[in-house]
């Protein structure tokens, strides 16, 4: 069930609240409404909302006192608050500001402006909660100075006491932006940043330097380590929060723009490789339809072990893809009917480094390149093309090489009939540990049996 935005008003005139809460309607929002501060910091304590709008002059409790009070909770103070007054001078905008508002919309402007406030200050505050910082600092009143104004800005925020700490939790979990002191016990910033930045997984995570050392020599070489900004202390914590709002807003942009590049990339050569796949088969009528139903079989595989989205994808890119290296060899030897010459069979077994070949340059399928190198691989060392044992071949390249056993041996070729599918699963079992993965080969047999009806239905595999 969708989840209504959740958005309390706060202001001593009934007629204020009527029009607000009409200007509100195109939101369908859940709103609730109080007559002044007090009443509203008792509503907004739990922190369910997910804005408030106040007036600022109010009885009991005025605006200012009311945002002072939600930006000192540790409940609320990441809820973002809107002041909506007649008070709008340039000095009642900076009081509202220094309170800890968000945005500030004069009474007189409410019904142009305040809607498209909303949605703004709305999406800066998804954008803000869905991201985690890191704040690296030996001074616990430094690190509870900083996490108190990130969360004000609705950030997420995780501490640690020094570099050796925050490499273990960046290990763990992520952050989106990293803040280091440099002069810390263990391990300093420098060393931090250093170890940060020699991982290609964490590397492109924004390093930003918090240190009370103004030398210009330590920001270049802080700087040259890696680091994206440098500010020295002691700085405005609002300073701080706007440098964090740019660099995460710069590097999602670029992440977005990458990942768009990405995926044209990938969109453009898997249409290509597919051409590629469908002349294969087209050669081959015997063989028509192979690389789907491996990539189908490998795909409940992976399904079966848990692995996620974005890893059963590529498994099942992989098993469409694995047999594209047979473009490169000869028809008489590819559609021969009869045993092949020892000469012709080392032909055939150039086939895995071919498609490895094809897929190499395209950075996007990195992780598919092993599947197709090594899917002919065997446990006992017998495989080829490099003769790899079990521990050494990649456990995608197992799980393929199972998978195409099978739907090899349902298939009809110009050497054979296709087998009996209990006959088939006898020879897997057969084969299990020494041609094929042991582990891979017992997933197969618990996706076959949850399958059973499909695959009795089908003609061949």
């Amino acid at each position: 069930m969708e989840k209504h935005l959740q958005i309390l008003i706060i202001d001593d005139s009934t007629s204020t609240r009527r029009g607000l809460r009409e200007l509100l309607d195109p939101l369908q929002a859940e709103v609730v409404e109080a007559k002044d501060g007090r009443q509203g910091l008792a509503l907004s304590q739990d922190g369910r909302f997910d804005l408030i709008l106040t007036d600022i002059d109010m009885p009991e409790m005025d605006g200012i006192e009311f945002c002072q009070y939600i930006t000192n909770n540790p409940k609320t103070r990441g809820t973002p608050v809107i002041m909506v007054s007649a008070f709008d001078s340039n000095s009642d905008i900076d009081i509202g500001f220094h309170a800890g508002a968000w945005a500030y919309v004069s009474k007189r402007e409410a019904r142009s402006e305040l809607l498209e406030t909303i949605k703004e200050v709305l999406l800066k505050s998804t954008f803000h909660r869905e991201r985690m910082i890191m704040v690296v600092d030996d001074s616990l009143l430094v690190c509870r100075m900083v996490r108190e104004g990130l969360e004000r800005a609705g950030f997420q925020v995780i501490t640690a006491r020094n570099g050796k700490i925050a490499l273990d939790l960046v290990q763990r979990q992520p952050p989106d932006l990293i803040l280091s002191d440099l002069d810390m016990p263990v391990m300093n910033g420098f060393e931090f940043c250093q170890a940060i930045h020699a991982d290609s997984r964490y590397a492109v995570i924004p390093f930003v330097v918090m240190s009370t050392i103004s030398d210009r020599g330590h920001m270049k070489r802080i700087i040259q380590e890696g680091a994206a900004s440098y500010i020295v202390k002691p700085f405005n914590i609002d300073q701080l929060v706007i440098l964090v709002e740019r660099l995460l807003s710069d590097q999602f942009l670029l992440l977005l723009k990458d990942r768009e590049r990405l995926e044209t990339e990938r969109t453009l050569m898997l249409g290509s490789i597919a051409s590629l796949i469908s002349a294969l088969e087209a050669r081959d009528p015997y063989t028509r339809g192979h690389s789907e139903t491996v990539a189908r079989i490998v795909s409940g595989i992976a399904t079966l072990m848990g692995l996620s989205k974005q890893q059963t994808e590529a498994i099942t890119i992989g098993g469409r893809l694995h047999d594209i290296g047979k473009i490169g060899v000869r028809d008489d030897i590819l559609f021969k009917p009869g045993p092949l010459t020892p000469r012709e069979f080392e032909i055939i077994k150039q086939h895995p480094v071919i498609g490895a070949n094809i897929l190499k340059p395209i950075s996007s399928l990195k992780e598919i390149v092993s599947i197709v190198l090594y899917h002919h691989e065997r446990p006992d060392g017998k495989g080829y093309p490099y003769g790899l044992s079990a521990p050494q071949i990649p456990l995608w390249a197992s799980m393929i090489s199972v998978a195409d056993t099978y739907a090899a041996l349902r298939s009809k070729r110009p050497y054979q009939s296709p087998i009996p599918r209990e006959q088939a699963i006898q020879i897997i079992q057969e084969v299990r540990g020494t041609q094929l993965c042991p582990e891979c080969v017992d997933l197969f047999l618990k996706w076959i049996e949850l399958n059973q009806d499909i695959e009795e239905e089908a003609e061949y595999l």
